[in-house]
């Protein structure tokens, strides 16, 4: 079973978002098979395959109230720049707040990220890039 460490570890080496896809590979490899993040909270929780998981709440003073309006083309806008490696993850969580995501939840078995506004509707699903 892997620990709060050695995610923290993992995620330490992603500075941007083009990075991503190399912090995934490190996820699996643990034996990471889906996580969720709530944006407001800064709470992570990643799941093993058999059922188990592991809780961080980030400390970072980066989160922020989440919008009450959902904006999924501002979202899409805010994932393509990231994933061209123009922001780090502090001011996507930012940006992503107020474009009113609350949480994303990764799968790492269908190789997707799906992106949930504060009522719980989806706003946007992607594939995962892969290395």
């Amino acid at each position: 079973m892997f620990t709060v460490q050695q995610i923290l570890d993992a995620h330490a080496k992603t500075k941007t978002g083009a990075d991503y896809p190399h912090y995934v590979q490190e996820l699996k490899t643990l034996g990471v098979v889906k996580y969720d993040f709530e944006i407001e909270s800064g709470k992570n929780i990643f799941f093993a395959q058999d059922g188990n998981s592991v809780v961080n709440v980030s400390t970072n003073s980066i989160y922020r109230i989440v919008s009450d309006d959902a904006s999924p083309e501002q979202l899409r806008h805010i994932i393509n720049i990231h994933q061209k490696g123009q922001t780090d993850f502090p001011t996507f969580c930012i940006q992503a707040a107020e474009a009113g995501v609350y949480k994303w939840t990764s799968d790492l078995i269908k190789m997707e990220c799906v992106y949930y506004d504060k009522k719980g509707n989806e706003m946007y699903r992607e594939a995962i890039p892969k290395v």
